[in-house]
């Protein structure tokens, strides 16, 4: 039984959120009061992100946690563009060959036949979330870590409503949680919780209140890392003591183009950061944007501006570590890839590896602005569903699933090694429109993200439409099968127009189109929107 919410059936309208002191945009609503009452309490938007982040580990657990990664990109009050990137390796025990062996045994094929699973053990790397977080508050932050996980604590062991679409999201993903302690931790009752059920995560509840008062390392050399070690070794992986206790979150330097006037920054490699720009780069040189928006002239040349950013990307970017990337972002690369694109699809780009796993990838993003003049971008994930579906002991720390994203070819660049990270879907975005106009942004959902980048981009840019707008305007994805995706609300006959284009048009439901959220400072106006295919709020004060 399909349980998907039909998000076309709402009839209620948004507009844009505009504040004075702060504003912060995310996919649940209690998240967001959380990380505004940070503000309240005087803490600035750093303070605020963790907050609201450390909320949504409990109020949309099905999509972020613990056991995942975080980054961010920032604007700081003093004008300092940076960047946070706190993901963890591969195990350093592992091989290609050690995995290629298990997942053989395991599944009764040949070694050379044998491919990364997407769930379980094997899939698990290092968890960066603690450890970001703290050094999010500690480096950038007016806080304590303590006080900023003070509302995910109280939401999680006083108890908190489940939201409409973060209840489906829940029932869907339940199917992974097998072992005792996963469904201890995340089923209550048995099964998934409906929608307005009132749901308590007392364990892990009880860990971020142990990480408020000893700190993040208790994650990484204390008795959970214990836990988490001995859970997913009994189950056949390979982390170690080590791989965490060594684990370093690190302040890395965006990459950044220009489009339509406004400077436009990214993630680098790991993460697919470069997609997004490429296709914003390809789309300038089609001179996409020159179109009306959900026009199929706009529709096709951005379609295939995403189409050869992410064959690319999802070729070239990995641990940049381990290979060196090729100038995905200049603007030379990008016209000789729109030299390439005419007024017909091509039907002969391989988008191929990763696979289709991050197709529907869940994540959240949050976007926060204060007075002071912060603009933060903000995301967590553990890659799909609760992860890989191993909970640490009685931790209620559901390890991700983000090393189902490396291949076990040999010569792919993305290959699994020891200590490497995979390639990362995840990208917080942030755009300079002006001197004093800075807006931290962002779309999730897998491949979506940098897909979902462009079209709010060219929404905001081309079109002038106001942030909610941007965010509610109907959206297509290009993907990995070769199809377009489209929302049913885009007029019929420019789909149909697509179609005689050689587009293999799909309609899809809202859900698999992302979620995004904007928070803006222009000239000491804060505004905020959030995207209608989620639970979220844009609340500011």
């Amino acid at each position: 039984m399909d349980t998907t919410p039909d998000l076309d059936q709402f009839t209620s309208r948004r507009s844009t959120v505009y504040a004075t002191r702060g504003v912060v945009a995310t996919s649940q609503p209690l998240a967001a009061e959380a990380g505004v009452a940070t503000l309240r309490d005087g803490g600035n938007a750093f303070d605020a992100a963790v907050a609201t982040a450390a909320a949504l580990n409990v109020v949309e657990p099905t999509s972020t946690g613990l056991g995942g990664d975080v980054f961010a990109l920032y604007k700081t009050a003093d004008g300092e563009v940076g960047a946070l990137r706190s993901c963890g390796g591969a195990p350093a025990d592992a091989s290609l060959e050690a995995i290629r062996e298990r997942v053989a045994d395991e599944e009764e094929v040949d070694p050379d036949d044998a491919r990364m699973p997407e769930y379980g053990p094997l899939t698990v790397t290092v968890p960066g979330t603690a450890r970001g977080w703290e050094r999010t508050v500690e480096e950038l932050g007016e806080l304590s870590l303590a006080r900023a996980l003070e509302p995910a604590i109280e939401y999680a062991t006083e108890g908190f409503p489940v939201s409409e679409i973060i209840a489906q999201q829940w029932a869907e993903a339940a199917d992974v949680l097998r072992g005792d302690n996963a469904r201890a931790a995340y089923l209550p009752g048995g099964s998934a919780p409906g929608v307005g059920e009132r749901v308590r995560l007392t364990s892990l509840g009880e860990t971020m209140q142990r990480i408020a008062d000893e700190g993040a390392d208790v994650v990484y050399e204390g008795d959970i890392a214990d836990d988490i070690v001995e859970e997913v070794r009994s189950r056949g992986g390979f982390l170690s003591h080590d791989d965490l206790a060594s684990f370093e979150p690190e302040f890395v330097d965006p990459v950044s183009t220009t489009y339509g006037g406004a400077e436009i920054y990214e993630l680098p490699p790991n993460n697919q950061g470069p997609v997004a720009l490429e296709a914003l780069n390809i789309a300038e040189a089609l001179g996409a944007g020159d179109h009306p928006a959900g026009s199929p002239e706009r529709i096709h040349l951005a379609a295939e501006a995403a189409k050869r950013a992410l064959t690319d990307g999802l070729h070239h970017v990995t641990d940049p570590e381990f290979e060196d990337v090729p100038p995905l972002v200049s603007k030379s690369y990008a016209a000789d890839r729109a030299a390439e694109i005419g007024s017909e699809a091509t039907t002969d780009v391989d988008v191929g590896f990763p696979n289709d796993r991050a197709e529907g990838a869940d994540t959240v993003l949050l976007s926060v602005a204060d007075e002071e003049g912060n603009v933060v971008s903000y995301i967590n994930s553990r890659f799909k569903d609760f992860g890989s579906g191993v909970v640490a002991g009685d931790t209620g720390i559901a390890l991700q699933n983000r090393g189902s994203s490396f291949s076990l070819d040999p010569d792919h660049p993305n290959r699994f090694e020891p200590g490497k990270r995979p390639f990362h879907t995840l990208i917080p975005g942030i755009a300079r429109f002006d001197e004093d106009d800075w807006a931290a942004f962002g779309v999730m959902a897998g491949y979506m993200q940098p897909q979902g980048h462009l079209q709010v981009l060219m929404n905001l840019l081309d079109d002038g439409m106001s942030i909610q707008e941007a965010l509610d305007e109907p959206r297509w994805r290009y993907q990995v099968d070769g199809q377009l995706a489209v929302e049913g609300r885009f007029d019929g006959t420019a789909l149909t127009k697509l179609a005689r284009r050689g587009h293999e048009v799909r309609v899809m439901k809202p859900p698999h189109f992302g979620g995004g959220q904007i928070a803006r400072n222009e000239d000491g106006v804060l505004s905020g929107g959030t995207d209608p295919r989620k639970d979220g709020a844009a609340i500011g004060f």
